[in-house]
């Protein structure tokens, strides 16, 4: 992980980003997002599932970043992606196929 003026690479190793696992993701990323990096690459490469809690923690991170803050998805299962398809939040993140591709939209 590195600072603002980089691209923050975090690679979440929970297999479910739910109500159980949530709040112990918020608090792992507490210290990190305290920085207000202001790129983000998410890596959900590990992560099967996702529900409105684990949506809601990804959300308030990205509130912390502040104005002109930007996470790109990448790794994201069909069953993530069709989520952030339904809640709308691929308008809020970027969704990206690769690193490379995210590494380039967070530019």
């Amino acid at each position: 992980m590195t600072g603002n003026t980089q691209i923050l690479r975090i690679l979440i190793q929970h297999p479910r980003l739910d109500a159980a696992a949530a709040p112990a993701f918020r608090d792992e990323m507490a210290g990190t997002f305290a920085n207000r990096p202001e790129r983000v690459l998410l890596d959900l490469g590990q992560v099967e599932f996702i529900d409105s809690t684990g949506l809601g923690v990804l959300v308030s991170l990205m509130k912390q970043m502040g104005p002109g803050g930007r996470i790109a998805v990448v790794g994201a299962n069909a069953a993530v992606r069709r989520l952030f398809q339904i809640t709308r939040l691929d308008t809020l993140f970027v969704i990206c196929d690769t690193e490379e591709q995210a590494d380039a939209t967070l530019g």
